[in-house]
This record gives structure tokens, C-alpha cells and sequence, in this order.
């Protein structure tokens, strides 16, 4: 059950961070309907299936290593907090690109598979979703003991919890056409981008300050009891 509420998190946070695929998301529920927009998803998700293949293939020989090692949880702030960063930037440059970009033409029928090959191919084309999923690894990793099932349970949590919140967001995006506009799109953005930078950080203070984490622990802990 603990390992649940570790992929709620990132699942909902998934559903928020994934730079052009948020914004094609909701456009294709409002253009082209919710079936397209679940289509579209399902591309998506291929890709990320295949992005966290790679990411624990190539290091789950390193983790088993150095999964006691604090510098490596460093390591994982670094990138989540370099994908904050980086999405961050790129959300601006496609505010700016919006008006040019974000128009959709108008198609008598829909082509299911070509969603589905568009949602796949725009998801695997970002490197900063390899970077997420290879923060996310090195960050749980050794929390799952390495375990290979736990580890596959969780990612199909984290994916499944995803799909989840991307249904409701595609069924409001569709209720909500004229309320949803770019602006208010691109702020939530910002506030998520923003927050995975800071849990960078956090983590990055962790690493490189081990001896901390435990000092604050402790005292948490006391204060828990003194307050009993």
C-alpha cells in the first residue's frame, strides 16, 4: 500500500509535466473529441513505457551498486530539478509560439491509430521525459529494495493513476472550451515546473547533506512525541 501512495504523486504530476503533450492533449479533446484525445493518450503512454525500459535497463546494475549512496540522490535532484527547469522554459517559448502553432484544422473523420502514432511520437521526441523517468528510477529504486516486481507495479500505478487523471482533464477540457483558455493552461504549468524545481533541490540538499536529513528527522520525530 506504501508503494501507492508514492506513485500518486507522480502520476498526478505526470498528467501535468509533459511540456507540447499537455497543451495537444486538451486541443485535440476540445477539436477533436474525447475518443481522439484517449487515442492520442494511449500513444502517449507507449512512449513512456519504452522511455522507463530504457532508464531501468541502463541502471539497475548501477543502482544495485550504489543504492546505499547518498551523493546519488543528489544525482536524481539534479535532473528532476533540471527538468523543471527546463519544461519551465520550454512552456514560455510555447506560450510565444501559441498563435502560430496551437491551431488545429478541422477534419471530417478522425484516424484513431494516426492519434495514437501523433501522442507517441510527440512524447518521444522530448528528452526531458527520459530525464524524469530516470530521476524517478534512481529516486525509488532503492526504496523498492530493487525489486523487480515491486518496481513493475509501480510504474504500472504510476501510469494507470496518469491515465486516470488525464480522462477527467480531458472530460473537463471538453466542458470547460471556453474557460480553459492558454493563459490559465500555461500557469498551472508554471506552479507544477515550479515545484518539481524545488523538489530538486530538496532532494540535492539531501544528498549532499545526509547528516542534515537525519538531524531534522530526529527532531521531527521529538516533536511528534513531546506533543503526544
Amino acid at each position: 500500500m506504501s508503494d501507492f501512495w508514492t506513485a500518486l504523486p507522480v502520476g498526478f504530476f505526470l498528467s501535468f509535466t509533459l511540456g507540447p503533450v499537455f497543451f495537444v492533449l486538451l486541443e485535440t479533446s476540445i477539436t477533436k473529441g474525447i475518443r481522439s484525445a484517449i487515442f492520442f493518450n494511449l500513444g502517449v503512454i507507449l512512449a513512456d513505457i519504452i522511455f522507463i525500459a530504457i532508464a531501468y535497463f541502463s541502471t539497475n546494475q548501477l543502482l544495485t551498486k550504489i543504492k546505499d549512496d547518498p551523493s546519488w540522490l543528489a544525482f536524481g535532484g539534479v535532473l528532476l530539478a533540471s527538468y523543471g527547469c527546463i519544461t519551465f522554459i520550454q512552456t514560455i517559448k510555447e506560450k510565444k509560439k501559441q498563435p502560430q502553432t496551437n491551431r488545429t484544422k478541422t477534419v471530417k473523420k478522425t484516424n484513431y491509430l494516426t492519434q495514437v502514432l501523433k501522442g507517441f511520437f510527440l512524447n518521444l521526441i522530448n528528452i526531458g521525459v527520459l530525464l524524469f523517468w530516470l530521476g524517478i528510477i534512481l529516486l525509488v529504486g532503492p526504496k523498492l529494495e530493487m525489486n523487480s516486481v515491486r518496481i513493475t507495479t509501480f510504474f504500472i500505478m504510476v501510469l494507470s493513476i496518469y491515465f486516470l487523471i488525464d480522462l477527467i482533464k480531458i472530460s473537463i477540457a471538453k466542458q470547460l472550451k471556453h474557460k480553459l483558455t492558454p493563459s490559465r493552461i500555461f500557469n498551472i504549468k508554471q506552479v507544477v515546473n515550479t515545484f518539481l524545481f524545488i523538489c530538486g533541490l530538496v532532494l540535492i540538499f539531501q544528498g549532499f547533506f545526509p547528516k542534515e536529513k537525519e538531524k531534522i528527522k530526529n527532531a521531527i520525530q521529538e516533536i511528534r512525541i513531546e506533543n503526544k
